[in-house]
């Protein structure tokens, strides 16, 4: 009975030592709360990187966590390299490649051998970037990845698999304008690069019936080859092992393409002023913007942090805070300042709002563009941002699948090795007269794109208790813009759907 005492006197003292501990610690707001600093430093692609025999290069990294093994390669591919004429041939390839078989497996075979080995494989083609995944268990890692190697070399094309990806592609078409947000993107697009740049190069029913099957062998031909492919991987295995099964794999398959050509430019700037788009829904959605910058302008990271304050960042960023916060005006509202990597990036500011409020959100957003390019940021602003990126960086390099898929990123699109060596430092840098600079320079009033998206009659009209009209932005009278055909994407006539 006595030593239960003792330790229940032992144990009282210890909480009591600890409260009056954790009383010391409390403080009485968030914002006096102190913590060490963050000691992390970023994976170096070097040492991750190898290239096969064949050709492609690897970025590889263990991880016993789970038995399985992750496998991403990306493809020197994409829309842009289609004819106008053709759109849609490169994103049926990318399809097809998965779910059309190959010359030795019928679609379903292939089907059936990859839900044998529980393994998740999946390929496909965007505007500039090709892809081809694999998940598989770590024992059955070899059985998988020659399933994916037959259909990347071997690919069959099923001609039932093509009927059918046609059919439900243009089901899909059917649908392009059922909502506001699609619309928004279509024409944001054209207004951006305009009608004949590649990405605004978009199926048509017409286009999509042309493609015949010879077409889409005749294009992975062009492309599909090793030294066309960068690889990340990364799982559960041994580095060296791994390499050397991956020879084996692509061991044979020869590099004989021709190189690919590069990215085109846009071939016009945007033209500004003020254009709508007549759908008849309760709400608008706008977009306001023009041209970004490219990778590599030295300017990057103090407009990182610039468009963190103006709107990108969340609900610390002032049109966030304005727009929504202080008058209740959209549920969200923000901004991206884009950098692009083969042509300039857009930026744009955009929210969704009532029709008849949406020229007063507009001028908010327009309001706190100017504050951005007259007036220096807050101290408290700028230190919420810069930490902001640097607190978050890790989680760039969270997971060794992530690790591998940034490095295999910037290897297939060029960037720096040195870019997230120097990330923190380039972010720490940044003062208040640098953002005050660049929102001077990059932020372009008279060049500005306002494109709105709705029941046009109302959002022209404006709300009686705020007299602000789209006419008094300086960017001229509202050009509107017909609503396009879903499958022919030609300009309908006034009340078509």
């Amino acid at each position: 009975m006595k030593k239960i005492q003792i330790v229940i006197s032992l144990l009282a003292c210890w909480l009591l030592q600890a409260a009056l501990l954790a009383a010391q610690a409390l403080v009485d707001h968030p914002d006096k709360l102190t913590f060490k600093p963050l000691a992390y430093q970023p994976p170096k692609a070097k040492e991750l990187r190898n290239v096969l025999k064949s050709g492609p290069v690897v970025f590889i990294a263990e991880d016993r966590e789970l038995p399985l093994i992750n496998v991403s390669i990306l493809v020197r591919t994409g829309d842009y390299l289609e004819p106008k004429e053709k759109a849609g041939l490169a994103a049926m390839v990318g399809a097809l490649l998965r779910d059309g078989g190959t010359t030795t497996l019928t679609p379903d075979s292939l089907d059936e051998r990859l839900d044998f080995l529980a393994a998740n494989s999946g390929a496909s083609i965007s505007s500039t970037q090709g892809n081809v995944s694999l998940n598989i268990l770590s024992k059955d890692f070899d059985a998988g990845m020659a399933l994916v190697i037959d259909m990347m070399k071997n690919p069959r094309f099923d001609e039932n698999r093509m009927k059918l990806y046609k059919e439900r592609t243009l089901q899909q078409m059917q649908r392009r304008n059922d909502q506001t947000s699609s619309i928004e993107s279509r024409e944001w697009g054209r207004l951006m690069y305009g009608e004949d740049f590649f990405t605004n190069h978009l199926a048509t029913k017409q286009s999509l019936e042309s493609i015949t099957r010879q077409e889409l062998f005749d294009f992975h031909k062009k492309y599909y080859f090793p030294a066309n492919f960068v690889l990340a991987v990364s799982g559960d295995f041994n580095k060296a092992d791994l390499l050397k099964r991956l020879d084996k794999h692509f061991a044979g398959w020869k590099s004989a393409g021709a190189p690919v050509p590069k990215v085109p430019r846009p071939g016009q700037a945007p033209k500004p002023g003020i254009y709508m788009v007549n759908k008849d829904v309760n709400q608008g959605r706008i977009s306001i913007g023009h041209w970004g910058v490219e990778r590599g302008n030295p300017d990057e990271f103090a407009l990182l942090v610039m468009n963190d304050i103006l709107g990108g960042g969340g609900f610390t960023s002032r049109i966030m805070s304005k727009v929504r916060s202080d008058e209740g005006l959209a549920y969200s509202a923000g901004s991206g300042f884009g950098v692009g990597t083969y042509y300039p990036g857009v930026f744009r500011a955009s929210f969704q709002s009532k029709s008849p409020t949406c020229a007063h959100a507009t001028k908010i957003v327009l309001d706190e563009i100017a504050r951005m390019r007259t007036e220096k940021v807050t101290d408290d602003e700028l230190k919420t941002s810069v930490n902001g990126f640097i607190e978050t960086f890790p989680l760039t390099f969270a997971t060794k699948a992530q690790v591998v898929g940034t490095f295999a990123a910037d290897e297939y699109t060029g960037r720096d090795p040195q870019y997230w060596e120097t990330y923190r430092d380039n972010i720490r840098k940044v003062t208040a007269d640098e953002v005050l600079r660049v929102a001077q320079k990059y932020l372009q009033p008279d060049k500005l794109v306002i494109l709105g998206v709705g029941n046009t009659k109302d959002i022209l009209a404006g709300y009686d208790k705020v007299p602000v009209k789209f006419t008094d932005f300086g960017l001229g009278e509202p050009k509107m813009i017909p609503l396009r055909d879903p499958l022919t994407l030609a300009p309908m006539a006034e009340g078509g759907k």
